[in-house]
């Protein structure tokens, strides 16, 4: 963590001294994307997150939890926001919801199954694995506390 990350921490620490730090992140692979997705955390449009479990496992990762915290990052990797996850499921990808990828704040459904489709299928290989439409996701509903 840098220290812009470790400052921002400490402050909502002041007021929630038992809060529980999940991870630092941004929610893109690229810079553009990271502000632009970041901004609709800030903004109050994305309040769900999704993850191919996959990667979780193959990882030794620990899943998300209800009530865990994370902080934002924009594409600069400097904290913009901090949220609290509030539901956690693991679905079949084309068993998401309509309402949960509309929570997304990437636009329709539609909008998401493409995007997802092709963000999936790039990056899975990297991992030495494959995107399939019934793969299992994580999906992490959570709101912005500061």
């Amino acid at each position: 963590m840098n220290e812009a990350i470790t400052q921002y921490w400490a402050q909502f620490l002041q007021q929630h001294p038992h809060a529980e730090l999940y991870e630092a992140f941004s929610f893109a692979h690229t810079k553009e994307l990271a502000d632009e997705l970041g901004s609709y955390v800030v903004n109050g449009t994305k309040t769900a997150t999704r993850s191919a479990k996959v990667l979780y496992d193959k990882l030794g990762d620990p899943l998300p939890q209800v009530g865990m915290y994370s902080i934002v990052l924009n594409g600069d990797e400097q904290p913009i926001a901090i949220i609290e996850t509030t539901e956690v499921t693991i679905v079949p990808m084309n068993e998401v919801s309509e309402a949960f990828a509309v929570a997304e704040g990437e636009g329709t459904y539609d909008d998401w199954w493409r995007g997802h489709v092709a963000y999936f299928s790039e990056t899975l290989p990297q991992h030495g694995e494959a995107f399939s439409d019934d793969m299992l996701l994580v999906c992490e509903r959570f709101q912005r506390v500061k």
